[in-house]
């Protein structure tokens, strides 16, 4: 028996932390959100003065210069991304600024977009089977699957992107979970004005890609179905930064970023001013993989040929969250590491094998 009180105690022990942050926690509600193949340099320098220079990258670099250029880099990234930086950085999380040692990098192998997203929602890399951005459903369970598992959440889950491929590596098959992704539209009986519009519109303003259809559409298809349901935990994945930057285009990618940032305010604005979410609701912020920088060309793309391309960043804001702002202390952390920390949130253990360890230091522990 005695043998028997020595484990018991000590599960007792190893669990503690997690009891404390149980018993404290606020958070109810969960959106993640990512923005694809955005760089960490923009997001803690802004705009990049050799890109923006450059007539290849940018036609019209006066025009940019105006809205998103100032002599330092903090002037320059609070007129790129003004939420992050005026909202965001008082009363939540910045990691990944390497300039002062804090690194997010991934751990898969790939540094593409697939195996990205399903780090960050399955909680580890799969280089085994997850190597392409082929429409396969994928093998691994997401932590939103995960958590529709859970009474709580059942039925309380929904996601949304501009890639087509989000489908298939949140496997709406197996899962069950309601995606709208690329080109796909509102649907059910009870169809707001609002997502009609969106239906009709979206058919005839013409997309620049096959596959992607432009942020404003997953956007409002997300908000649409955030007022009509309140889900309880969202996942909204943007798209067109990356897009852009692959054409080249440095403009449009930092217009596009810029626009994302007024997206994810307004969401946060939502949030405060709805009873269900106000001070219970987490968001986590983070990018599915990196960009080159040298040769400057690079900034257009990404794999594991592209140094740089694994290096990443992620954000959070919250009740749950000490508000830190800009995490300047010398630290390592993976894109692996989100999946659990996302359950956490909820006061939930995320139990997928292999998933990386909580990111501690966005909760407060008591």
């Amino acid at each position: 028996m005695k043998g028997i009180y020595l484990i018991l105690i000590s599960v007792l022990l190893f669990l503690l932390p997690e009891i404390s942050l149980c018993q404290n926690a606020k958070t109810e509600n969960l959106f993640i959100i990512t923005l694809d193949g955005f760089r960490w340099q923009e997001l803690y320098r802004g705009a990049d003065s050799t890109l923006l220079m450059t007539k290849e990258y940018t036609p019209n670099p006066e025009e940019l210069k105006q809205k998103y250029w100032a002599n330092t880099a903090e002037q320059r990234r609070k007129l790129l991304l003004p939420f992050f930086w005026s909202e965001l950085v008082l009363k939540g999380q910045l990691y990944g600024n390497r300039i002062y040692g804090n690194k997010v990098n991934c751990s898969n192998q790939m540094w593409f977009s697939y195996p990205g997203y399903n780090e960050i929602l399955s909680g580890y890399a799969d280089d085994d089977r997850i190597t392409s951005n082929d429409k396969i459903n994928n093998p691994n369970i997401t932590v939103l699957e995960f958590l529709n598992q859970k009474p709580n959440f059942k039925g309380k889950i929904a996601a949304f992107g501009s890639w087509d491929v989000f489908p298939f590596i949140i496997n709406r098959d197996r899962s069950g979970l309601p995606v709208n992704a690329g080109f796909e539209v509102a649907s059910g009986s009870k169809l707001s004005e609002r997502e009609k519009f969106l239906n009709e519109l979206q058919s005839q303003v013409p997309s620049p890609w096959s596959s992607v259809r432009l942020d404003a559409f997953t956007h409002h298809y997300a908000m649409e179905y955030v007022k009509k349901y309140k889900p309880r935990i969202v996942y909204i994945a943007y798209g067109e930064t990356d897009d852009f930057a692959h054409e080249g285009h440095y403009d449009a990618y930092l217009k596009s970023a810029h626009q994302t940032d007024q997206f994810i305010a307004s969401i946060w604005k939502y949030i405060q001013s709805t009873p269900q979410y106000k001070d219970k609701t987490t968001l986590l912020i983070t990018t599915d993989h990196g960009r080159g920088t040298v040769p400057i060309d690079t900034w257009r793309s990404h794999g594991r040929d592209i140094p740089g391309a694994d290096e990443i960043w992620y954000a959070v804001i919250g009740p749950d969250t000490e508000p830190k702002g800009e995490m300047k202390v010398q630290a390592q952390y993976y894109q692996n590491q989100l999946a659990k920390t996302a359950a956490a949130f909820l006061q939930i253990d995320f139990t997928n094998e292999g998933a990386g360890a909580l990111v501690q230091s966005m909760m407060k522990t008591q």
